[in-house]
């Protein structure tokens, strides 16, 4: 059995970003394990999530694919050298990494998006996502989705069913 593990912020996690995901992966077949920077997180609009385990102790072999919510909890609690730490050590590993929302720029900030293709979350009114994105040498691509080699990424909440199935369809491929 594949394992994913979805690592969400403790407050302010994007509600349909977790439970979604995870929902889909579940579905099929696929064992999601929590991780978070507390024992217990709240969402945007309300949803309670429980760690499986704590970000601090998470180890990157004992999971198939590394997911990160969005939200702007995962702006002030997970973009941080830990974070980066993780990120890197998947990617080394050759494990599938994901995010979705605003989640891609802790990807781009740990230095793993470089010469690759990734979307992240913007409006007309704020397109900070899409300068981290191009000022850490990642290729911004306007989708839903976008795959490049083991990273997937998501643009928002609203495409938290298709990420689910873009991940899942990766996993249950080998």
């Amino acid at each position: 059995m594949k394992k994913a593990i979805i690592i969400i912020a403790s407050k302010d996690f994007r509600d349909e970003e977790y439970f979604i995901t995870k929902e889909v992966l579940e579905k099929k077949g696929i064992s999601v394990k929590t991780a978070c920077d507390k024992n217990k997180a709240i969402g945007k609009f309300g949803g309670e999530g429980i760690a499986d385990v704590l970000i601090t102790n998470l180890n990157v072999d004992d999971f198939d694919a590394i997911i990160f919510a969005g939200g702007q909890g995962a702006v002030n609690l997970l973009d941080n050298e830990l974070s980066y730490t993780i990120i890197k050590a998947a990617v080394d590993k050759k494990k599938l990494i994901a995010a979705i929302c605003i989640a891609p720029t802790i990807l781009a900030k740990a230095g793993v998006l470089k010469g690759k293709k990734a979307t992240v979350w913007s409006n007309d009114m704020d397109k900070t996502g899409i300068k981290i994105i191009q000022l850490n040498d990642g290729i911004y691509e306007r989708s839903s989705i976008v795959k490049d080699g083991n990273i997937i990424t998501a643009e928002n909440a609203e495409f938290a069913q298709e990420f689910g199935e873009a991940i899942a369809e990766e996993l249950t491929k080998s």
